[in-house]
């Protein structure tokens, strides 16, 4: 996994998907002429052509008329999800494609709530003009049996890439488990079922792609599992058709995006610089003005956006952890700099009061327990330390007692984020102990730890390790190695927790 997980994090999540679908329909295209599949290669090439122009274009019309921040990969993602499902025949289907378009990015400024798109863009679009007018409907041809391949393989690592595992397979065992029901109720064979809707069917393309989409899914675990199963159900309906109804695969999703709603309401901030800090040599902390009534709880994240010219491939959205403890009055979030800076960096750097930035979604279930009785260990590398300064701030509020050792990691010592905080911690029962990584630069003074945090330094300097619960934040290879380490030295699985949010490297 750490070299699937090294692949992956070359990515930002948009781009990923949006490869993903370029590679289903490259091959499409590919096996259409070849006559492995029976559409015109043609035809796909210009229904995509025209979908990612169309979108494109909508897309932009109403950011300018809404003043609103746009994003050219959503916009992208959207119209080659729409090819995947609208008829192929060329020129037939062009004005299909066209409204299909309009009402897609439409849906992103007006089917909203607090300026967040209720609904999967595609699949409202395709519902609605199912519903105005039956004879226009998706066919999903995406279905196709020789694509099946594709779909799953690149399906796989796009829900590794965004942490939805226990979500899409909840969705496949929940779906098939009804599949079963049915079919002994009708005194049908199962694995005729399973076997249709596993070759011919829209499921793998609705559960890996339409499903997992962050912005109408539920923001943490639990609720996406509901979310998962009840999609699941609605999607069943074709098969069951109870009094002569039946959902299509864009209407269900439409429907389970209400009640992702519903158990998990969207929020969607729009913020203005209040302070900038240097908290480290290449680190800075952003604070923002804290809304009313805005609520989270330490250790999540949210996802940013940040309108700017000469956007480069990296886009204009990014995940942070939130730093600031839930009691402060305002939002803050810690970012490194690297050189050279993303385009998203260099003007996140030179934001002032006067420019906004959006925030959306609180999410994430790289939480405490509200019993600090257990005994923890975090470990930090880097400006991992986030989530956890959001913790220990929350801690120090409230003034409470806990049990915890914090071992955190940084190459130099200049790299190290909020010392003065976590040394103020200790009183509060929050040991840190810190570490030098590049150990030839190390001052002399030093009088912490020097190297890597490995199975060696944890037995000595927490000799219970054992009974202690470990949170684990950093880049997702830091996490995957730390927990082979872990798991080594005996700590059982279930006391591991790691943070996670989609695209740990995007914050580049």
């Amino acid at each position: 996994m750490k070299y699937i997980d090294s692949f992956l994090n070359k990515f930002t999540m948009y781009k990923f998907t949006m490869y993903y679908l370029l590679v289903i329909i490259g091959m499409a295209v590919i096996f259409s002429f070849f006559k492995i599949i029976l559409y015109n290669p043609l035809d796909i090439l210009l229904s995509t052509i025209l979908a990612v122009i169309s979108c494109y274009i909508f897309n932009w019309i109403f950011s300018v008329i809404f003043k609103a921040p746009t994003s050219s990969d959503s916009a992208i993602i959207t119209a080659l999800i729409l090819v995947l499902l609208i008829p192929t025949k060329f020129p037939m289907n062009a004005t299909f494609i066209l409204l299909a378009s309009f009402l897609a990015m439409a849906s992103k400024y007006f089917a909203t709530i607090d300026k967040h798109h209720l609904f999967n863009p595609a699949a409202v679009s395709l519902a609605a003009i199912a519903l105005l007018s039956p004879e226009h409907s998706a066919i999903w041809w995406v279905g196709t049996t020789p694509l099946m391949p594709f779909i799953v393989i690149g399906g796989l690592l796009l829900m590794r890439k965004i942490q939805r595992e226990s979500m899409v397979i909840t969705f496949f065992i929940s779906y098939f488990i009804i599949l079963g029901a049915i079919a002994i109720f009708k005194n049908e064979s199962i694995l005729t079922l399973w076997q249709k809707s596993i070759l011919e069917s829209s499921l793998f393309f609705l559960g890996f792609v339409m499903l997992t989409e962050p912005l109408t899914s539920p923001a943490t675990k639990i609720k996406r599992i509901y979310y998962a199963i009840f999609v699941s159900i609605l999607f069943a309906t074709p098969q069951i058709n109870l009094f002569n109804f039946s959902l299509t695969p864009e209407l269900a999703l439409c429907v389970g995006n209400v009640f992702s709603y519903i158990i998990s309401p969207f929020q969607r901030l729009e913020l203005f610089l209040k302070e900038k800090r240097q908290i480290a040599y290449d680190t800075y902390e952003f604070a923002f003005e804290k809304p009313k009534k805005f609520a989270f709880i330490p250790g999540q994240y949210m996802e940013w956006t940040l309108p700017h010219n000469d956007v480069d491939l990296r886009g204009n959205r990014r995940y942070f952890s939130l730093s600031s403890g839930p009691l402060d009055n305002e939002i803050s979030i810690a970012v490194r700099f690297y050189t050279p800076p993303s385009s998203f960096k260099k003007n996140l750097l030179d934001l002032n009061g006067d420019k906004k930035i959006i925030a959306s979604q609180v999410a994430g279930d790289f939480t405490l327990s509200k019993d600090l009785d257990k005994p923890l260990v975090f470990i930090a590398g880097g400006i991992g330390i986030a989530p956890f300064k959001s913790m220990i701030k929350n801690i120090m509020d409230k003034k409470l007692k806990a049990n915890i050792i914090l071992l955190y990691a940084n190459r130099h010592i200049e790299d190290i984020a909020y010392k003065n905080l976590l040394d103020q911690a200790e009183k509060f029962g929050i040991k840190t102990i810190y570490t030098l990584t590049d150990v030839k630069s190390t001052p002399k003074d030093w009088k912490s730890e020097t190297g890597y945090v490995n199975e060696n330094l944890i037995k000595r300097e927490i000799p219970d390790f054992k009974n202690r619960i470990f949170y684990i934040s950093g880049p997702q290879l830091m996490v995957d190695n730390f927990k082979e380490i872990l798991g080594k030295i005996g700590v059982k699985r279930k006391n591991i927790k790691s943070d996670f949010f989609p695209g740990y490297n995007e914050s580049k």
